[in-house]
């Protein structure tokens, strides 16, 4: 991991923690996970909003000022309104997506929660994405919850990132196995 990925991503754990104890504390972690939604939504559907996370050339004023705006418009909980405040402070907002990402993590390991990124060539059905939550659960013994992503340079079959662990079933993958082993033959 580069020294920037690894200093944002501590940062991020950090706050995320910090929410975290203060949502439970206040019985509001229902609250903070509607928020995520909220922010992420604005993060993927609003380029201004990106740039104004990220662009140096905002004074920590007008990020102040523009983030307290944001989030009295989208009626976010006052642990994450307040925290984004200190956050634009303090010249921290670049690390909201994992900030984001941190929360979510937070949240799905207090429901006993786990988060699943499937790769699938086409788009799966509902039903396909429940009967492999359902086999997933089987073998992890936690609630999963599916993040679907299509590929179709994969041709067929699916790519499974659990944690730490990935199953590949993609024909591509196969393939690219077969090429591999045709080399070491000739």
């Amino acid at each position: 991991m580069s020294e920037p990925a690894s200093i944002s991503s501590g940062i991020a754990a950090r706050y995320a923690k910090a929410i975290f104890e203060l949502a439970v504390e206040g019985k509001s972690v229902k609250a903070i996970e509607s928020d995520i939604v909220a922010l992420e939504s604005a993060l993927n559907d609003s380029a201004e909003f990106r740039d104004l996370i990220a662009s140096p050339v905002y004074t920590r004023e007008d990020q102040e000022r523009s983030v307290a705006a944001i989030a009295a418009k989208m009626k976010l909980s006052p642990i994450v309104a307040n925290t984004l405040g200190l956050m634009a402070r303090k010249r921290r907002l670049f690390v909201l997506p994992q900030l984001n990402a941190e929360l979510r993590d937070l949240i799905a390991e207090e429901k006993g929660e786990v988060t699943a990124e499937v790769t699938s060539a086409k788009a799966m059905t509902k039903a396909q994405q429940d009967k492999l939550a359902k086999t997933l659960k089987a073998q992890i013994g936690k609630d999963v919850i599916i993040n679907v992503a299509v590929d179709d340079s994969l041709i067929g079959g699916l790519i499974v990132k659990v944690g730490s662990r990935m199953i590949d079933t993609s024909i591509a993958s196969k393939l690219n196995n077969l090429q591999n082993a045709m080399k070491e033959v000739g």
